[in-house]
């Protein structure tokens, strides 16, 4: 298994991978979308030159670089250029405000950051002073720049043999690939008031993959509109990179917009939806809604999605699942909801959300740490290889309470008992949430 975007291009060249539906224009009408559709060759390719480009402004294995944008084509493409770079791939959400895009840099060290214009404000906010727009990289010609190995033919790191790209290189030799290839990281997302920053390996990120098409059947056929930010876990991780991984179909608005988004599905007959409690209820308010859910199958609300807001895609006859996830696992529990009905939420009694996904480990502790067996009310604790490999420490940075974090000598590695406000902690090879669940006797689990 491998997240080669390449050698799915190999098999199946001409499948689109992405319908781009955002308007022209920036103040289009409502419901009106402009296709630019993107087979999974065309991405590779993309991929391609995106890896050259950076390349030939520096990037390296190792590097950082943050990227600061709405959604586009070319995140997802930065992604994977990074992978061949050996670099890893920052998103900042365009959703922070000018005092809160400085929280993730407290923590990471960009080489380069890369933003579109309609983001300027933002960027001048960000305490870096190396950053270019995603429109000045694009017009670097990767003709011009020397192909040697950049591993742009994005062969699997753990074959330890990466063919050269006839379309991107750089001038130096990129290290020879080890064993720890896949265990560098490749994704750092960051929290959605700006931090923590946590960091995610390549092979972290397909062991996610793994599960979502295990827990809820992810299949090659299936068109997905991404409706949550791809600076996001659950927007790039659960839904974007989970649906390529199988060689599905994304429906990419660059900003959410309930109106683009039903008239693209009910063109593209979108079977699968994820996403949050916003994009959930602003669908089913919409006038279009019945007519453009009329081939959607399955859907896969987070935690924060209340029970009468799926009503609608029950009436729909749409499949249920419940999802709770964090920044730190993407996906840890899964909630089936069969005929429209969770006996186990009240409106007093929490949310339920289910039994661990496969490749997730699951514990309750109390106050004191000890680990609880059979029913009982404590903290949860996941593990697993779906959990993040750890947080982005920089040295001397300190938490929203003051507290200074031990700082190591891999920012990335896991570290022992450290936290973040806001986030969790990761202690004896287990991530606490910090959050209190209730296990009943079914080994179900209920938020509190």
């Amino acid at each position: 298994m491998t997240l080669s975007l390449a050698r799915r291009a190999a098999r199946f060249p001409d499948r689109t991978a992405v319908v781009d539906i955002s308007e022209d224009r920036r103040y289009a009408p409502p419901e009106t979308i402009h296709e630019n559709r993107v087979s999974y060759a065309e991405l590779s390719e993309l991929a391609d030159r995106t890896a050259a480009r950076l390349a030939s402004v520096g990037i390296d294995a190792g590097d950082t670089v943050c990227l600061l944008t709405r959604n586009r084509i070319a995140s997802l493409a930065l992604l994977f250029a990074c992978r061949r770079l050996g670099a890893t791939l920052a998103p900042i959400s365009h959703l922070l405000t000018p005092v809160t895009v400085e929280r993730p840099f407290d923590a990471l060290e960009p080489s380069l950051v890369l933003a579109e214009p309609a983001q300027r404000d933002l960027v001048r906010s960000i305490p870096f002073d190396r950053s270019m727009t995603l429109e000045a990289l694009s017009d670097i010609d990767p003709a011009d720049v020397d192909a040697t190995d950049t591993d742009a033919a994005d062969a699997d790191p753990a074959d330890g043999n990466r063919p050269q790209s006839e379309n991107a290189g750089n001038n130096r030799q990129r290290p020879k690939p080890d064993s720890d290839d896949r265990h560098r990281p490749l994704l750092a997302l960051h929290g959605e008031g700006g931090r923590p920053v946590a960091a995610f390996s390549e092979r972290t990120l397909e062991w996610n993959c793994i599960t979502a098409v295990v827990t809820w059947g992810l299949r090659r056929n299936d068109v997905s509109p991404v409706v949550s930010p791809l600076a996001t876990a659950t927007g790039l991780v659960r839904n974007a990179l989970s649906l390529l991984y199988v060689g599905g179909r994304l429906l990419l608005d660059r900003a959410f917009d309930p109106g683009d988004t039903l008239t693209a599905m009910a063109e593209e007959d979108a079977t699968l939806l994820v996403g949050r409690k916003p994009a959930f209820r602003d669908l089913a308010a919409d006038s279009s809604f019945d007519d453009a859910t009329r081939s959607l199958e399955r859907a896969v609300p987070d935690q924060s999605v209340t029970a009468d807001l799926l009503d609608p895609y029950h009436e729909r006859g749409v499949t249920v699942t419940r999802a709770y996830g964090r920044l730190e696992c993407p996906a840890a529990l899964c909630q089936p909801e069969p005929n429209g009905v969770d006996p186990r939420l009240t409106p007093d009694d929490g949310v339920a959300v289910g039994v661990p996904v496969p490749d997730c480990r699951v514990r309750v502790v109390d106050e004191d740490g000890d680990v609880l067996e059979g029913p009982g009310t404590g903290r949860l604790q996941v593990s697993g290889p779906v959990v993040a490999d750890g947080y982005v420490n920089a040295a001397g940075f300190a938490d929203d309470d003051g507290g200074e974090n031990e700082a190591t000598s891999d920012r990335t590695v896991k570290p022992d008992d450290v936290g973040f406000a806001g986030g969790g902690r990761f202690v004896d090879g287990w991530f606490d949430t910090e959050e209190w669940v209730r296990r009943d006797g079914d080994g179900g689990f209920v938020l509190e």
